[in-house]
């Protein structure tokens, strides 16, 4: 195999780039013996105004260099200033138009006894039931992590009671608060 033979153009074209990009890669990882000039205007020391309330404070300081020494003096004389600002919302475009809340007043219906609490939700789940020749209906009731198998007339959790057992639904009284509640046949996932 001969690289280069078929066309000796572009071989010769590759091979000068290659030369240049070379050169050039030496040329800027060579340390340089020149240093780079120091001007006037950086002997000075500068001037910073710090305005961060109703009186601006100026501050001096050295030119900004290399030095990473810490300049106590520097931060002593910023360090009582404290930025109060404006209450402006600098991250909104416009300030908000506050529109005043109408109040209402709201009737007062007739006091009397208080009325009681309505009764809680019963929170058993019907998922199943299973009949054999000659037994009664029993219906699976499941409770959190807890599963219950009962039949009609049955009292489940030491608080409800079985009361009808339907192909879709099954009637579950509630023997503490004397409420009850149909539970539809829900599909476990």
């Amino acid at each position: 195999m001969q690289i280069g033979t078929e066309n000796r153009k572009q071989v010769i074209i590759a091979g000068v780039l290659g030369a240049v990009a070379l050169i050039q890669i030496v040329r800027m990882a060579w340390p340089s013996g020149a240093a780079a000039p120091v001007s006037a205007s950086a002997a000075k020391p500068a001037v910073y105004t710090i305005a961060l309330g109703p009186g601006a404070k100026k501050v001096a300081s050295e030119p900004s260099s290399l030095d990473p020494t810490l300049r106590l003096a520097l931060l002593r004389s910023v360090e009582g200033i404290s930025y109060n600002g404006t209450g402006r919302n600098i991250f909104v475009e416009q300030q908000e138009v506050v529109i005043p809340k109408v109040v209402t007043p709201v009737a007062v219906a007739p006091s009397g006894p208080p009325q009681p609490p309505p009764p809680p939700p019963i929170t058993l789940k019907f998922f199943g039931f299973a009949n054999r020749a000659g037994e009664a209906k029993k219906v699976f009731l499941s409770e959190g992590e807890d599963v219950f198998i009962a039949a009609e007339g049955d009292i489940v959790n030491r608080r409800f009671k079985v009361v009808h057992i339907g192909p879709n639904a099954v009637e579950i009284e509630d023997v503490l608060y004397n409420h009850s509640q149909s539970i539809p046949l829900t599909q476990q996932i």
